[in-house]
């Protein structure tokens, strides 16, 4: 692992980004898209983050982004975000998360799968720049 910037992922991290905040703010009423969709994505959202700054093996990566997901979920159970002493609807309360959920495990999971098929066919056509090590 190295660091190295890389524009393409800062746009995906910038698109995805903006796919969240408009489940969250526009298309809440839709419960399907807002309780699983926005899950299933954000794993997404953090896979180009870190590629963003970061060279690092994709597989690993993906399993690091899945074991910390639901490492998250999680400290839900435990109310860590009132334990911190966030307030409820505050930013950081709404970002860690504030109840817990297998199904979201499950988003996670297949997310984490999508981003892995995604990568795996990117990779064989030879349409990144970039081999994983």
């Amino acid at each position: 692992m190295k660091f190295q910037f890389s524009l393409k992922y800062l746009l995906l991290t910038v698109f995805i980004f903006l796919v969240e905040v408009l489940i969250a703010t526009k298309l809440s009423d839709i419960f399907f898209i807002r309780a699983y969709l926005g899950d299933v994505i954000v794993v997404m959202l953090l896979f180009t983050f870190v590629k963003s700054f970061v060279k690092i093996n994709d597989q690993k990566l993906i399993l690091g982004i899945l074991i910390f997901s639901f490492l998250v979920e999680f400290a839900q159970y435990f109310n860590i975000a009132e334990k911190l002493g966030f307030r409820p609807g505050s930013l950081m309360y709404i970002v860690i998360g504030n109840s817990f959920s297998w199904i979201d495990n499950l988003c996670y999971t297949v997310g984490c799968l999508i981003l892995y098929v995604l990568v795996k066919i990117t990779n064989n056509e030879g349409l990144t720049s970039t081999p994983n090590p």
